[in-house]
C-alpha cells in the first residue's frame, strides 16, 4: 500500500482504475473494506483514491493528539494537493461523508461531484446513536467479534487497544464540532448525491432530504429496508443509481474542472 506525506501524516491509500479522480472516504472505524464491493465498481470508470483517515488503519496517529473534523477537512486538502488534484470526484461514507460535507462547504470549486452515503449535517441522532452503539465497553462486552476485528484492523499500526481511544474521541467530537450553517450548505453547488437508508439511526430520511433540498443541485436516494450500512446492503439499487448519477452530471463535472483550472491559471 503506498503512503503521501500530507498534512504531517503518511497518509495510506489504495489507489486503482484509470479515468477522472475520484477520491472515497470511509466512515469510522473503517478503512478501504467499507468500499469492498463498491470501489472496483467505480474504478471501470475513475481513477479511485482511497486513503485511510487518521487513526485508522495505515495512517498512524494518537487521538490523544487531538482529533476533529477539521482535522479531516484539512487531510483532505493536504492529500489532493500531494497527488496534484486540483479537482475530483468525492465520496463520502457516514464520517467520511462528515467529511466530504464540510470540505464541500469551504472548497467547492475543487468539485466535480459530490455523494454523501449516511449521513446528517445535524447533531442529533448521530450523537445519541453513537454514544450507545460506539461505546468501547459495550462493543467490548457485548460484541467480542467486532472488537476482534477492530482490533485486527487498527493494531498493527496504531498500537494495542488504539481503537478504543479512537471511538471515545471520534463520539466527543461529534459533540463539539461546529455545524454546517444553511448558508454553508447552500455554497454547496457542485452535483451532489445524498444516500440514506430508511432504517439509518444516524441519518433520519427527513434530514437526508433536506440536506439534498439545501445544497444548489441535489439529488436523493433512499434505500429500502437498509439501516446504516448503505453501501453494501443494497448494491443492486445503489450501483445502478451511482452509474447513473455519474453519467448524467459528467458534462457538467467536465465544466466544473475546466472552469477550475482556469481560475487557478488567471490567479497564477
Amino acid at each position: 500500500m503506498p503512503h503521501l506525506d500530507a498534512n504531517g501524516l503518511s497518509v495510506a491509500y489504495e489507489v486503482d482504475g484509470a479515468g477522472p479522480p475520484l477520491v472515497l472516504l470511509h466512515g469510522a472505524t473503517g478503512g478501504g473494506d467499507h468500499f469492498a464491493t463498491l470501489a472496483p465498481i467505480v474504478a471501470r470508470g475513475f481513477r479511485t483514491y482511497l486513503p485511510d483517515a487518521r487513526g485508522h488503519a495505515g495512517t498512524r496517529w494518537d487521538p490523544a493528539d487531538g482529533w476533529s473534523s477539521g482535522h479531516l477537512v484539512d487531510d483532505l486538502v493536504a492529500f489532493a494537493d500531494g497527488l496534484g488534484l486540483t479537482t475530483f470526484h468525492l465520496l463520502g461514507y457516514s464520517m467520511g461523508a462528515m467529511t466530504a460535507l464540510q470540505f464541500a462547504a469551504r472548497h467547492a470549486h475543487r468539485l466535480r461531484t459530490l455523494v454523501v452515503v449516511s449521513i446528517s449535517p445535524e447533531r442529533e441522532p448521530r450523537l445519541s446513536v453513537g454514544r450507545r452503539l460506539l461505546d468501547p465497553a459495550r462493543i467490548a462486552a457485548q460484541d467480542p467479534a467486532w472488537a476482534r476485528q477492530l482490533s485486527a484492523r487498527h493494531d498493527p499500526v496504531q498500537g494495542a487497544g488504539a481503537w478504543q481511544r479512537l471511538l471515545t474521541a471520534m463520539v466527543a467530537d461529534v459533540a463539539a464540532q461546529p455545524l454546517l450553517t444553511p448558508h454553508e450548505i447552500r455554497a454547496i453547488d457542485p452535483p451532489t448525491l445524498v444516500v440514506v437508508g430508511d432504517r439509518d439511526p444516524f441519518a433520519p430520511v427527513d434530514q437526508a432530504w433536506r440536506l439534498a433540498r439545501q445544497v444548489r443541485d441535489g439529488r436523493l436516494l433512499v434505500l429500502p429496508g437498509v439501516a446504516h450500512d448503505a453501501i453494501d446492503a443494497h448494491q443492486a439499487l445503489l450501483h445502478p443509481a451511482l452509474a447513473d448519477f455519474y453519467q448524467t452530471t459528467a458534462s457538467v463535472a467536465r465544466t466544473r474542472a475546466g472552469d477550475a483550472v482556469t481560475a487557478m491559471e488567471d490567479t497564477s
